[in-house]
């Protein structure tokens, strides 16, 4: 499922303008993770970006194939479940697809409880019409 909405916002003068970003809405599967070194890699606080974790962050890791929708590095994400928004701040193994993975500190039972599921994610990209226009 695919939806994309674009809004209009009121300028300085009056004029009406394209709002600079949308909001698009896919399916996923989600799965959570932890910052240890058995479920990550030998620095398991370094994400593949090269960002740094620790517990409180909200980030997500998204299977790569995502990346090429739109999911880069610092997309804002809405996970349906969640009131907070979330970060890209990772990257999957290769063998994943169509996945996100919700960074859960090192509460490994926290991890455990959100299992693995299907759910409905919502980011934002950058409108491709007010790219144009301006």
């Amino acid at each position: 499922m695919f939806i994309a909405i674009i809004t209009l916002t009121l300028g300085c003068k009056g004029e009406t303008q394209p709002d600079q970003f949308e909001w698009k809405t896919i399916e996923v599967t989600a799965t959570a993770y932890n910052s240890l070194a058995n479920q990550t890699s030998s620095d398991p606080h370094i994400t593949a970006f090269g960002d740094s974790l620790k517990p409180g962050l909200h980030y997500i890791a998204v299977s790569r194939d995502l990346l090429t929708k739109g999911l880069g590095h610092n997309t804002l994400v809405k996970i349906e479940g969640f009131d907070q928004t979330f970060l890209v701040k990772d990257k999957m193994n290769k063998r994943w697809r169509n996945r996100i993975d919700i960074y859960m500190g090192t509460d490994v039972k926290a991890a455990r409880s959100w299992g693995k599921r299907k759910v409905n994610i919502s980011y934002r990209i950058e409108n491709i019409l007010d790219s144009i226009i301006n």
